[in-house]
């Protein structure tokens, strides 16, 4: 098993052109790290897409417990999650109110997921940045720092994947994040590379093409590691207490490392 797993760490690390091209692209990211300490206060706002499979959020703090050097996020990190909402669902000043959620202090980092078809009309393109302008406003009030999940495009092979909406989606997180300044997460594109690279995996459920399995949240989860900590997810021994094969994590690992690094530059 260990020659098996350093063979594919070895295949799967040369190859990286779909989204090397962001580092260099008209349209790549303005914001590439957060600046001040790791924040440990996080609220992700989000919908069913986090929530599937264990929880993006919990799959993070659980990597960040594994770490070598922990910086112990568990108590500071929580989620609210409506199904099928788009940002205009959520009570944003409710949300950034120190107590409300618990932590009497307020929250550092604020991920905000928004919905799948945000970006499939232009009145859904509209209302996405009004509300991340809006929300972004309410979070810098209270002294926090706004990040955007760019969720992942629908499976390929499924009849929304071989639209133009993932391109869509691309085009309006990078132009909205650009324009608050938000850190704008790369889910989609580790995806879209962990696809091209071993589309027998399963990353998302066959019923709607959308929602994630566990290698999926997890792959997401690595990717929400390495761009807001700045820390590599290889080799990190969390399996979701054995749930995860292990050619499979280091596969993921690997596939949101290299992704984050191209998608800032870094």
């Amino acid at each position: 098993m260990k020659s098996r797993i350093m063979a594919l760490l070895i295949a799967a690390t040369p190859i990286f052109a779909p989204v090397a091209s962001f580092a260099q692209d008209a349209s790549a990211p303005v914001v590439k790290t957060l600046p001040g300490s790791a924040p440990k206060r996080v609220l992700f706002i989000a919908n069913s897409l986090v929530y599937y499979s264990g929880g993006l959020q919990t799959h993070v703090h659980r990597l960040d417990s594994a770490d070598k050097n922990p910086l112990n996020l568990k108590d500071g990190y929580k989620s609210v999650h409506i199904t099928g909402a788009n940002l205009a669902n959520y009570p944003i000043e409710f949300l950034t109110t120190p107590g409300n959620l618990g932590p009497k202090e307020p929250y550092e980092l604020f991920v905000l997921g928004g919905n799948s078809q945000d970006a499939a009309t232009d009145e859904g393109r509209a209302r996405y940045r009004q509300k991340v302008i809006e929300f972004d406003k309410a979070i810098k009030s209270r002294g926090g720092r706004t990040a955007l999940l760019w969720l992942p495009a629908f499976a390929p092979g499924s009849p929304q994947g071989a639209s133009d909406l993932g391109k869509k989606t691309g085009d309006m997180m990078l132009a909205v994040g650009n324009e608050v300044e938000a850190l704008v997460i790369p889910l989609a594109p580790a995806f879209k590379e962990a696809y091209r690279r071993r589309p027998d995996l399963k990353l998302q459920v066959g019923y709607d093409a959308n929602h994630p399995t566990l290698a999926g949240q997890y792959l997401s989860a690595c990717v929400v590691y390495a761009s807001v900590y700045g820390r590599s997810p290889v080799g990190n021994p969390y399996d979701y207490f054995g749930a995860l094969d292990a050619e499979t994590r280091l596969f993921v690992q690997t596939v949101a490392e290299e992704t984050v690094k191209a998608f800032y530059g870094r």
